[in-house]
């Protein structure tokens, strides 16, 4: 497993409450909602393409 970055991050209340319904929506915690959010736009930015290829995923 690679090493982990620690580092405090603050959002909007607003932002959370929507980020956290919707990691519970997924199945994920809150952070891992983020870090999969940020791997997934990484990766449709073109940037460090070879590091987060894409999961595949289940049709709802």
């Amino acid at each position: 497993m690679s090493e982990k970055k620690k580092f405090l991050l603050r959002l909007d209340i607003d932002v959370y409450n929507a980020l956290e319904k919707w990691a519970a929506d997924d199945l994920r915690s809150a952070n891992a909602q983020i870090e999969f959010l940020l791997k997934d736009n990484i990766r449709k930015a073109g940037r460090m393409k070879d590091q987060f290829p894409r999961q595949p995923t289940e049709e709802k």
